[in-house]
């Protein structure tokens, strides 16, 4: 059990601050985390090429210290150590917030199990700011991040997630939408889409409608630039309920007519069906009044 109090307490270590940066328009920038960078005692860039171009812009002069998935793990306890002696370090992503799709998590873990404070500011957020644009419903949601890349791991991703009722939010490469999209659709259906590109920049985009409609308009005009996905969740058919309810007993029963004890037959009905076990048991049962 740990309680962090941000800013009620004298510390003799510094403090570890994730600040956010724009993801594209540098106008998104906040007054509170360009102090913050010009404060601290250094910055932790994912490319301190592309971070230097900022500081340059809001004329930060703070050192910088490239921290990236390829460094990460010589360069946490050279950070960790930094914090401890009282020096105060920032750490960005390229665009946006930190510890998504960065190895901003694991210097996190390390500094909490340290003791050290742990203060994030809010920003930009590239899923969040496309899902509350996208027309489809905002809440509940779960954020993914990059599919995997090889067609048949994201179709068994997509297997395992294409009932979840909630609004999906997905990071994907210009260059490998058609394909990710034509995945979706394989094993989601034709649902409510949109794909957005180049968000808070010149060509931002947003296309909604169907995954097919998408896929028939970016065959004839390609995405260009960094773009999301955002997938509507998975609804019910009226008669779907109905339909498992008077045949999915009988399932179980002819499992169990080739020698499976009954939890068993139940479990394997419900698994092979997307159907809930205990709901199914209560089913066989007579036990859903």
């Amino acid at each position: 059990m740990q309680v962090q109090k941000s800013f009620k307490e004298e510390l003799s270590c510094g403090t570890l601050y994730l600040v956010p940066t724009p993801i594209g328009n540098l106008d998104d920038m906040t007054f509170r985390s360009i102090e913050v960078l010009k404060t601290v005692d250094m910055i932790a860039a994912e490319d301190t090429r592309n971070t230097g171009l900022l500081l340059k812009h809001f004329d930060i002069a703070t050192r910088q210290m490239s921290f990236h998935e390829h460094n990460a793990f010589e360069k946490i306890p050279e950070l960790i150590s930094c914090l401890k002696e009282g020096k105060s370090l920032a750490q960005v992503s390229d665009a946006g917030m930190p510890s998504i799709s960065d190895p901003g998590h694991d210097l996190v873990k390390a500094a909490v199990a340290e003791g050290i404070p742990v203060v994030a500011l809010p920003g930009a957020s590239a899923g969040i700011t496309a899902l509350i644009a996208s027309g489809l419903a905002p809440q509940p949601h779960v954020f993914y991040g990059f599919l995997p890349r090889k067609s048949g791991q994201q179709k068994s991703f997509l297997e395992a997630k294409k009932r979840y009722p909630e609004t999906q939010i997905f990071y994907e490469s210009p260059y490998r939408v058609k394909e990710t999209l034509g995945n979706i659709l394989a094993v989601y259906g034709d649902r409510q889409a949109a794909l957005v590109r180049e968000l808070t920049k010149l060509y931002e985009e947003y296309q909604r409608g169907t995954v097919s409609e998408l896929l028939d308009y970016i065959a004839e005009t390609p995405p260009k630039g960094e773009c999301l996905l955002i997938i509507s969740g998975y609804e019910k058919q009226e008669n779907e309920q109905q339909l498992s309810e008077a045949n999915l007993k009988d399932l179980v029963e002819e499992l169990i007519g080739k020698g499976m004890r009954p939890n068993q037959a139940i479990k394997k009905v419900a698994k092979d069906n997307n159907f809930n076990r205990q709901e199914l048991y209560q089913i066989y049962h007579g036990l859903d009044s």
